[in-house]
């Protein structure tokens, strides 16, 4: 038989007792399910964060794992909770675009988790990833079917943080989606959409730093050299050499980064 897989992504950290809560919520509905951390050190509040993590995480885990995603500043409040199927997967989230960069990229159904007979009670105002996105989750990953959940809605958030958008003859401003443990910097320009970079002037602009220089891995560069480079996920990221950009730069996830190209 099948191992129900379902996976977690929090900006929760781990110093709390709120991971190993929602895994025991998990564990009590599916006892056969095989948990697995995305990641829990999402920015507190960083919805993009969230949305690039699990963007980045989902395509590599087998059909119908399901997928719990809680970077939720709105939790209490009338944000809805959702369940998307989408890429023969099922994701289990708030409504506030921590799903967004996944249902621009596939076609998905989103509906509204509605009944409460798969929730914990008393729900509480503040703690949702235990008392609904855990056992909605766990539910789906035993076999409870969606449609069950409540029904498909239309109108779910689709924000507009995810693509770079022109600024001038020559710039394109965008974001910076993620600093990882390295301190590289994960911008939202991705390699698809600037094909040609290697090709010709460019500059990335990040406070008060800028570089030219674009490198294919990070030990072309000198120590302490300031670079672009396409990781892994695709997007341009800046690095330093054997060292911190985000340091160096002194930046956080969110702020602005710039694209000038001539």
């Amino acid at each position: 038989m099948r191992i129900p897989i379902l996976t977690l992504t929090t900006d929760f950290g781990l110093s709390d007792h709120y991971v190993g809560t929602m895994k025991g919520v998990i564990l009590s509905i599916c006892p056969k399910a095989q948990i697995v951390d995305i990641s829990h050190e999402a920015g507190p509040f960083e919805i993009t964060e969230g949305a690039y993590l699990i963007a980045q995480a989902y395509r590599y885990f087998p059909p119908k794992t399901v997928h719990v995603v809680v970077v939720d500043p709105g939790v209490g409040t009338a944000r809805r909770p959702i369940l998307m199927e989408a890429a023969g997967q099922y994701f289990v989230a708030p409504d506030n675009g921590v799903l967004s960069m996944i249902y621009t990229r596939e076609e998905s159904r989103i509906r509204l988790i509605s009944n409460e007979k798969y929730f914990l009670h008393p729900v509480s105002r503040t703690f949702h990833g235990r008392d609904i996105f855990s056992p909605v989750g766990a539910h789906i990953a035993a076999g409870a079917l969606p449609s069950r959940m409540g029904k498909r809605i239309e109108d779910y958030l689709r924000p507009a943080f995810q693509k770079p958008h022109r600024a001038g003859k020559r710039t394109w401003s965008g974001r910076i989606l993620k600093i990882d443990r390295f301190g590289n910097i994960i911008t939202n320009f991705h390699s698809d959409d600037f094909p040609d970079l290697e090709k010709r002037n460019f500059a990335m602009v990040i406070g008060p730093q800028e570089t030219s220089v674009l490198a294919r891995t990070y030990a072309e560069c000198s120590p302490g050299e300031l670079f672009v480079i396409v990781g892994s996920s695709g997007y341009l990221e800046v690095s330093v050499s054997q060292g911190s950009a985000a340091k160096k730069i002194g930046c956080e996830s969110g702020a602005l980064a710039e694209l000038l190209l001539w």
